[in-house]
C-alpha cells in the first residue's frame, strides 16, 4: 500500500510541475530559439514586426562560443498574438524569463523596439545584465520631433490600431513596402522585413508602435550600470547633437555610427556591424 501511495504522490507532483511550467512557458509573450552551448549567454530581441531570423547572421557568428536565445515576440512574424501586449509587459516578461531559466548575466542585443527593451531591462534590472548592445534605437523616439516630449498616462492607442486594422492586406503591404524602403537599403532584407510584417498581427503591431512612441527612457538611463554599445544608422550623423542629447545619461556608452547603413544595420553594413559586436563582446 505504501508503494502505491508514493506512486500516487509522484504522479501528482509530476502533473503539478508539468502544469505550472507549461503555463509559465505558454504565457511568455515570445518564442525562443536556443542555440550554442557557451557559458556566456546572449539574448537577441528583434524590432517591430520582425522575426528572430533578423539575427541569423549574428547567431551564426557567436553560437560556437556562446549560448544564444533568439526571441520572436508574440504577434510578430507569424507568432500567435497574446493579450496585454505592451512595452512594459514585454520588458517584465523577458526579465522573468532570464531569472526563471537561471541565465547568468546575459548580454542583450536589441534592434529598434528590441533595443528599447534592452535599455529598459538594463535600467530596471541592473544586476541582471552583463552588457547591452542597442542597434539603432533611441531612448525616446518621439523626442526627435519634440525634445520636451512627455509620455501620456493611459495613452489611448485605439486610433492607431483602428488605422492599421481597417485597411486591407494590399493597402497594408503597399504601406509597408514604402516605409521599409526607407529603413533597409539591402533589397533581400527589404523582402524579409515586408514578409515578417505581413505575417504580424496588426493589432499587436500598431499597439506596440503606439506604445513605443509614448515611451521615454532618457532619465531611466542613469540606472544602467553595465557597459553599453549603441550602433546607429548613417543618417543620424546629420543630427548627432540630438542623438547624443538623448543618450547623455548613459555614462560611458560607446556611440558608433555606421558609415552607410539605414535602420537595419545588420543587413546594410554587415561587416562593420559584425566587427563592432565582436570587438565589444570579446
Amino acid at each position: 500500500m505504501k508503494k502505491y501511495k508514493w506512486l500516487i504522490i509522484i504522479l501528482l507532483f509530476t502533473a503539478l510541475c508539468a502544469n505550472v511550467f507549461g503555463q509559465t512557458t505558454a504565457t511568455m509573450p515570445f518564442e525562443v530559439k536556443k542555440s550554442g552551448q557557451g557559458k556566456q549567454a546572449i539574448i537577441l530581441i528583434p524590432g517591430l514586426g520582425c522575426s528572430g531570423e533578423v539575427w541569423d547572421q549574428t547567431v551564426a557568428a557567436f553560437e560556437k562560443n556562446y549560448t544564444c536565445y533568439t526571441l520572436t515576440m508574440a504577434g510578430f512574424a507569424g507568432v500567435q498574438p497574446l493579450p496585454e501586449a505592451s512595452f512594459a509587459n514585454w520588458e517584465t516578461q523577458i526579465a522573468r524569463y532570464i531569472r526563471n531559466n537561471n541565465i547568468q548575466k546575459p548580454i542583450i542585443i536589441g534592434h529598434s523596439l528590441g533595443g528599447g527593451l534592452a535599455l529598459a531591462i538594463a535600467a530596471d534590472y541592473p544586476q541582471l545584465i552583463e552588457k547591452i548592445i542597442v542597434v539603432d534605437a533611441l531612448p525616446c523616439l518621439s523626442a526627435l520631433q519634440n525634445p520636451a516630449f512627455k509620455p501620456q498616462e493611459n495613452n489611448d492607442c485605439t486610433p492607431m490600431i483602428n488605422q492599421f486594422t481597417t485597411i486591407n492586406n494590399e493597402q497594408f503591404e503597399q504601406m509597408q513596402k514604402s516605409n521599409i524602403a526607407g529603413l533597409v537599403a539591402d533589397t533581400s532584407g527589404q523582402k524579409k522585413v515586408v514578409s515578417w510584417t505581413m505575417q504580424s498581427d496588426r493589432k499587436t503591431f500598431a499597439g506596440l508602435f503606439c506604445d513605443f512612441l509614448n515611451t521615454d527612457l532618457r532619465e531611466k538611463l542613469k540606472s544602467i550600470q553595465c557597459p553599453a554599445l549603441i550602433l546607429l544608422e548613417s543618417p543620424f550623423t546629420r543630427i548627432k547633437p540630438a542623438i547624443e542629447e538623448q543618450y547623455k545619461n548613459l555614462k560611458g556608452a560607446q556611440l558608433q555610427y555606421s558609415p552607410k547603413a539605414l535602420h537595419f544595420i545588420m543587413f546594410d553594413d554587415k561587416e562593420w556591424y559584425q566587427d563592432q559586436l565582436t570587438g565589444f563582446i570579446k
